[in-house]
């Protein structure tokens, strides 16, 4: 979905530097103007709902993705043999979809535009993309080949303990052609999201479950587990294809730039040091996984089936909340581009308010009604009821970090936003995955699979402490990065955390009065929304307020019940 922002009816000036009327405030996602202020605003709202239904889509897909291995393979040594090689999938989607190229290439994007709009000469953004992709591919197919290459060794220092280690290393080659796909899906990404548009690269998990739910069902006879390998590799082809034709159109037919305004923009190629940064920032974080899967690979058999698919349900509600970070990063991006250093400010706020009101009423429910979400999911087929108990517990504990999670998620953008290298990220997760792994190694042998969903509970929490008294007011005092109101932000958390912790009581008591675990879900989601909702209400919580905001700016376009 592309929408055309706002006009301002005036110049805007920051210090020295003049911005177009046209440009400034609508690529900065925000205007002193009252009007254009409020329509820019209808914007975002629009476009994070547009990519919330989107990815409401693709995890519900996901979540049949799980279901489906779950019904034909079960939750024994064969699963964890392909979530092993699932680990290839899930570290390429992170560091090249997610938290790596994302945020290293939307501020490179949002400058090239910025100097576009400005009448710079040639095409800065076709200039940016002819420097950048053609290498991009090179190393990324260089690494595809090296992983499938190194596959049995892979899987021997992933998971030592692994009872069928040939399957595993037959799986990574197949994901392995995930790293070239992954690579190009998250480029285009960053590509459209810079250009304001949304609506292709909010459905590409969507392509993706689609291709390993197909796979799964039409070769699983015949390849068994494997054929969800094939499906990683198919999914990851039809990520790159389905955003193709709107990248194509932007770049054939690029904006004229604004009339009668030279003013110079910075011009600043993507550097090595950030994109370093980055991608170990990112790849550390993901090394969680690896933690995770070493720990689990030592006990009895379905352990790592049962932590996959506690995470992947938990997971949910911090995808869900990350939309609206996602939909803004490039608003920050463009603001500091445009050095309103106080406009991104109140932006990131702002989206720390609303991204941890939305994370906190999921955890609410996750915590609340795990029984009963597993069950109606999971338990059939090969799944059995003892393994809808142990994922059930795994959940509750995993559920315990997911504001850190989403904190980690939106606070680590702040730091990358103007595209500037940064290392302090990357000393804060290795703090975190620091305590995951001391944590884990104290708590396996005692607590099992929960001592390791404990641990990756804390670990975040701790990385999301230290990102957050990074970003503190005062410590930054370049015009090109961005600070928070740390006491402002951690009153805000409170609150939503003191209705959260009510929620969750009440939610579960409610949840196991019924029999049925269906009604018993249905109970307990409208308690824990109530609850939460009256509460951080009544306790006077900005992100309650934001998103009936936004709710509101979307349904003014929807008089009709379509957009204007």
């Amino acid at each position: 979905m592309t929408v055309v922002p706002p006009k301002s009816p005036r110049p805007e000036t920051n210090g020295a530097a003049t911005v177009p009327p046209a440009r400034a405030a609508t690529k900065a996602g925000e205007s002193s103007d009252p009007a254009s202020a409020s329509a820019s605003g209808s914007f975002l709202a629009r476009a994070a709902l547009v990519t919330a239904s989107l990815s409401i889509a693709g995890s519900l897909l996901g979540l049949v993705r799980d279901q489906s291995l779950a019904r034909l393979f079960g939750a024994g040594s064969e699963t964890d043999a392909f979530l092993i090689a699932w680990t290839v999938p899930e570290f390429a989607s992170t560091l090249l979809i997610e938290d790596g190229l994302a945020i290293a290439l939307i501020p490179a994007f949002s400058m090239a535009l910025a100097r576009r709009a400005r009448g710079a000469p040639g095409d800065p953004v076709r200039a940016l993309v002819s420097a950048t992709l053609p290498r991009l591919c090179l190393v990324l197919a260089a690494v595809a080949a090296l992983v499938a290459g190194t596959a049995p060794y892979l899987v021997q220092a992933l998971a030592p303990g692994l009872s069928d280690p040939r399957l595993a290393a037959d799986c990574t080659r197949i994901t392995a052609t995930c790293v070239l796909a992954f690579g190009l899906a998250g480029y285009c990404s960053a590509a459209l999201r810079a250009h304001r548009c949304f609506l292709a690269p909010a459905a590409i998990y969507v392509t993706y479950n689609t291709g390993i739910i197909a796979a799964m069902f039409l070769l699983g006879e015949g390849l068994g587990v494997r054929s969800a390998a094939v499906g990683v590799a198919a999914g990851g082809c039809l990520m790159v294809v389905v955003q193709l034709p709107s990248l194509w159109r932007r770049l054939a037919s690029p904006e004229s730039p604004v009339a009668g305004d030279r003013a110079a923009v910075e011009e600043r190629p993507v550097q090595l040091a950030l994109v370093s940064a980055v991608l170990l920032f990112a790849l550390c974080r993901q090394s969680q996984v690896l933690v995770e899967r070493f720990l689990a690979s030592g006990l009895p058999s379905g352990a790592i089936s049962h932590l996959n698919y506690a995470q992947k349900v938990a997971q949910i509600p911090m995808t869900l909340s990350l939309m609206v970070c996602t939909v803004t990063f490039p608003v920050v991006a463009r603001a500091l581009a445009d050095g309103d250093t106080a406009r991104a400010r109140s932006r990131v706020e702002r989206d720390l308010a609303l991204a941890s009101c939305v994370v906190l009423l999921g955890m609410c429910a996750v915590i609340a009604c795990a029984p009963q979400i597993i069950e109606l999911l999971f338990e059939r087929g090969a799944f059995r009821a003892s393994d809808t108990a142990a994922t059930a517990d795994v959940m509750r504990v995993y559920a315990l970090g997911l504001l850190g999670q989403t904190l980690v998620g939106a606070l680590v953008r702040s730091y990358f936003s103007a595209g500037r290298a940064s290392w302090y990220p990357l000393g804060a997760m290795t703090a975190g995955i620091t305590a995951t792994s001391l944590i884990g190694a104290a708590t396996v042998r005692s607590w099992g699979v929960a001592g390791i969903a404990a641990a990756n509970a804390l670990g975040i929490t701790v990385t999301a402490a230290l990102l957050l008294a990074g970003l503190r007011t005062g410590r930054h005092e370049s015009p090109h990065s961005v600070s928070v109101r740390g006491r402002q932000v951690l009153a805000e958390l409170s609150r939503l955390v003191c209705a959260a912790v009510a929620a969750t009581a009440v939610g579960a008591f409610t949840a196991s009065r019924l029999p049925s675990p269906a009604a018993g879900l249905t109970a307990g989601l409208l308690t824990v929304t109530l609850v939460f909702v009256s509460l951080a209400w009544a306790l006077g919580a900005q992100g309650s307020a934001s998103a009936l905001r936004s709710l509101r700016a979307v349904t003014r376009r929807l008089p009709h019940g379509r957009f204007r």
